[in-house]
């Protein structure tokens, strides 16, 4: 119960998110892999996209963690 709340929150504070901000975050993730994307790239997604990238990352991420 408590780990479905945080993945929860973790998307509320992810769709909050700007797409200038995703970016920074996609570009400054700290995980066990890199995300490595061009800038072409990732101007050719559209913010719900870069979104659900970075969700993913974070969240598998945290459930490594754990």
């Amino acid at each position: 119960m408590n780990s479905a709340r945080n993945f929860e929150r973790l998307a509320r504070s992810i769709s909050a998110l700007d797409r200038g901000n995703v970016e920074k975050k996609i570009k400054t993730f700290k995980g066990r892999f890199k995300l490595d994307f061009t800038e072409e790239y990732m101007q050719s997604l559209t913010v719900d996209r870069l979104r659900h990238i970075l969700f993913a990352a974070v969240a598998t991420k945290r459930r490594k963690a754990n």
